[in-house]
C-alpha cells in the first residue's frame, strides 16, 4: 500500500484507500489522540454479535462515533445503564480506513463528573513518584509468622469480615487488632491517618490497610497525599487491599504490598495453617529420623571407646599381667618340679650304686674286712706271723692273730 510522507497535491490520481491510510497515519502519530478523555451523552449504543459495541457520543453542538473492541467489553467495570446517559469515555482517536470516517476508540468507561477526579489522581500520583515515595528501596520486607496484625477500616464494612474469616482459617494463632476509621467521605483521610499512626505506636508486627470496592468517588479517601506520607512513614509494614482488583489508589503505590482485594490482602500477611502442619509433621519425621541415626551413632561410637578404654585400662593391663604371673609361675613349677624328679632318679641312681659299693652289704654276704693298723688288708704280704689283725663282720669286729703267713 502506499504510504506517503508528505501529501503531495501535484497532478497525480490518488485512490480513496490511500488518501484514508494516510489520514490514519496523521492521527496515530499525533499523540494528543492516542490518550483522550472525552465527555458526553451516549447515543444509539448497540452491541454486536461479534461482542463489539457501537455508538455514538454527542454534546450540544456535534458527534463522533466510537467502538469498544470485544476484548476491551469484557475488562469494563462500568457500563451506561440508559440511552443518553452522560459518560466519561478515554481512548483514541483514528481512522476507519474502509469506511473513510474517524472514529473514537474506547478503552474505559465511567460515570461523567469524575474527570477532575481522575486528573487530581494523576497530579498527586506524579508528585509523589518524583520524590522517590514510590520507591522498591523504601519497602519494608513482611514477617513470616506475624504475632500481631493491626487492621486499619470500618468496623462495619464487609471487607473486615472478610479478613477476619480468611485470618481465622489460615492462621487462628495471630492476635488481630482493629483501628477503626471511616474509609469514605470528607472525614476518612484524617481518620485513617489517625488510626495508622495509633497502632504505629504498638507492637504491632503488620498492618492491613483495606475497604471494599466502589467507584473512584468512594475510593477518593486512599489518594489522600498526607496519607500516602504516612504509610511511607510508618514503621510497620503495610498492606493495602482497597477496592477490587482493577482498582488502584495512591495508598497502593506507597504501600509495602498491593493486595488485589482485602480477603488477599489477609492472605498475604498470614502463612496457610495447613502448609505449616504439613512443615511440622514433615519436620517432625526428620527431626525423629535425625534423633535416631545420632543415637545409633552415638551409641556406636560408645561402644568402640567403651572397648579402646577397656583395652587400655589399667586394670585391664594389670589382669594380663596377672595372667602372665601366673603362666610363668606354672612354668617355674613344672621346670622346677622337673629338675627335682630328674635328680630324684640320679639321687635313686646314685643310691642304688652306693648300695652296691657299700661294705656293709658285701659282709652281709659272708665276706669280712681285715684291718691291720687301721689298714685294709687286701694281700697276704701284708700282714706276717703273730700279726695283730682286726675283723669286720656283717654284725660287728673280733680281733685275730695271724698263725700261718700266707707267703
Amino acid at each position: 500500500m502506499y504510504q506517503p510522507t508528505l501529501f503531495d497535491f501535484s497532478p497525480k490520481v490518488y485512490s480513496i484507500s490511500e488518501i484514508n491510510a494516510y489520514l490514519r497515519q496523521k492521527f496515530e502519530a499525533d499523540r494528543h489522540l492516542q490518550n483522550v478523555w472525552l465527555e458526553g451523552e451516549i447515543s444509539n449504543w448497540k452491541p454486536a454479535a461479534s461482542g463489539h459495541i457501537y455508538f455514538t457520543l454527542k454534546d450540544a453542538k456535534a458527534t463522533i462515533r466510537c467502538v469498544i473492541w470485544r476484548t476491551t467489553v469484557s475488562q469494563l467495570i462500568y457500563r451506561p445503564q440508559r440511552e443518553g446517559e452522560a459518560i466519561l469515555a478515554r481512548g483514541k482517536i483514528s481512522v476507519y480506513e474502509a469506511g473513510g470516517n474517524y472514529q473514537f476508540y474506547v478503552d474505559d468507561l465511567e460515570p461523567a463528573g469524575q474527570g477532575a477526579l481522575h486528573a487530581e489522581f494523576e497530579r498527586i500520583k506524579a508528585h509523589l513518584a518524583a520524590e522517590g515515595l514510590f520507591d522498591a528501596d523504601l519497602k519494608k520486607p513482611l514477617p513470616a509468622f506475624p504475632k500481631r496484625i493491626g487492621i486499619v477500616t470500618s468496623p462495619d464494612a464487609a471487607a473486615l469480615r472478610d479478613i477476619l474469616n480468611v485470618l481465622w482459617r489460615r492462621y487462628p494463632l495471630a492476635q488481630v487488632i482493629l483501628s477503626p476509621a471511616a474509609v469514605q467521605g470528607e472525614a476518612a483521610p484524617r481518620q485513617l491517618i489517625a488510626a495508622l499512626n495509633l497502632l504505629a505506636q504498638q507492637p504491632i508486627d503488620v498492618i492491613i490497610l483495606a475497604r471494599g470496592g466502589g467507584s473512584l468517588e468512594d475510593l477518593w479517601a486512599f489518594n489522600n497525599e498526607a496519607l500516602a506520607r504516612t504509610i511511607v512513614a510508618c514503621p510497620i509494614p503495610i498492606v493495602t487491599g482497597v477496592g477490587h482488583e482493577t482498582d488502584f489508589t495512591i495508598a497502593d503505590f506507597v504501600a509495602d504490598v498491593r493486595a488485589p482485594t482485602p480477603s488477599a490482602a489477609a492472605e498475604i500477611v498470614s502463612p496457610n495453617r495447613f502448609d505449616l502442619e504439613q512443615n511440622l509433621a514433615g519436620n517432625e519425621i526428620a527431626l525423629t529420623d535425625a534423633a535416631r541415626q545420632i543415637i545409633h551413632q552415638t551409641r556406636t561410637d560408645l561402644n568402640r571407646q567403651t572397648w579402646a578404654l577397656e583395652r587400655l585400662s589399667p586394670q585391664n593391663q594389670i589382669n594380663n599381667f596377672r595372667q602372665q604371673i601366673d603362666s610363668l609361675t606354672h612354668r617355674a613349677n613344672r621346670a622346677v618340679r622337673h629338675r627335682l624328679d630328674l635328680q630324684r632318679q640320679q639321687i635313686a641312681s646314685l643310691a642304688s650304686r652306693l648300695e652296691t659299693l657299700n661294705p656293709q652289704a658285701t659282709l652281709s654276704r659272708g665276706y669280712a674286712i681285715v684291718q691291720k693298723d687301721n689298714t685294709v688288708v687286701s694281700q697276704t704280704q701284708q700282714v706276717g706271723q703273730d700279726d695283730r689283725i682286726v675283723v669286720k663282720v656283717s654284725d660287728g669286729e673280733f680281733e685275730a692273730t695271724v698263725q700261718t703267713s700266707g707267703r
